[in-house]
């Protein structure tokens, strides 16, 4: 069954859960860029926050006491190590991060009051492709599939925001992961719920020493065998400096294990599901 409608809207949520009946629920419904995040917050506590507010409430009203959100590494905000393990603080630079930690926390106090039980997993760059699926964002904003889009020659160039950060090469440094990677996650976090395991946040990133932008465009070039022009732009304000996960309690807990764990292999699922279409 496929229900279209507003996460805002408590009456259609309400008549979806009545129809489908669901034992748990995966939520990625939400608004995901941090620069837009830091023009317009409103919009990301409306809809990431109100909205999952409003979920819960017709959880609640349906009796459906399991939910897996789709969190992200941006709670972190700068964290002062890398790798990041759930115990690190959690102090979010934008907008964006606020209010997806502001839901974990709604998530927490409603397992106390109401028995709600919950997985959140807190993305590290979810990018790549299956054979059937891929990234096509109107506008496009994801860094890899911007510059497969350079590669291919849909767009003039990419841009990268900042060369002097405090990484090895002065651009943004961050973990990648991959889409299939992530749809095991959440199945096994669903088995976990249903098997009576306690509510969890979970690290999802591929660990090791990260990549940095230069060296994701300069994969996608061996992987292309393509020119990709490049830009160097202004910091864009919000983006932290380095994220790299630690993941080690998830395939401790779940036993999860990246099958597609090499940002060549990502890039050249996401060049491939491109070039198909």
């Amino acid at each position: 069954m496929f229900f279209e409608g507003d996460l805002l809207d408590r009456a259609r949520l309400d008549a979806a859960l009545r129809e489908a009946r669901p034992e748990a629920v995966v939520h990625m419904a939400a608004v995901c860029q941090v620069g837009e995040s830091m023009a317009d917050p409103a919009r990301y506590y409306r809809i990431n926050v109100l909205g999952g507010l409003t979920l819960l409430e017709s959880m609640r009203a349906a009796g459906v006491a399991r939910i897996v959100f789709s969190s992200t590494a941006a709670v972190y905000g700068e964290p002062a190590r890398q790798p990041i393990v759930e115990d690190d603080p959690a102090d979010p630079s934008n907008p964006y991060g606020e209010s997806k930690l502001a839901f974990e926390r709604a998530l927490g106090w409603y397992g106390r009051a109401y028995g709600l039980r919950s997985v959140s997993l807190r993305y590290f760059n979810a990018a790549g492709a299956s054979a059937r699926a891929g990234e096509r964002h109107e506008p496009e904003t994801h860094l890899i599939p911007i510059v497969l889009q350079a590669a291919a020659g849909q767009r003039g160039d990419v841009t990268i925001y900042g060369d002097d950060y405090p990484t090895r090469d002065g651009t943004c440094l961050r973990d990648y992961v991959h889409v299939l990677d992530l749809a095991e996650a959440h199945a096994l976090s669903l088995d976990a719920l249903a098997a009576g395991a306690p509510s969890a946040a979970y690290n999802l990133g591929c660990g090791g020493d990260g990549f940095t932008v230069r060296e994701v465009i300069d994969t996608a070039a061996r992987v292309t065998g393509r020119t990709i022009p490049v830009t160097v732009g202004l910091r864009r304000a919000g983006d932290p400096a380095m994220l790299v996960a630690a993941s080690s309690r998830i395939r401790r807990d779940l036993g999860w294990r990246p099958r597609h764990p090499t940002l060549e292999e990502i890039i050249r699922s996401a060049w491939s599901w491109m070039t198909s279409r």
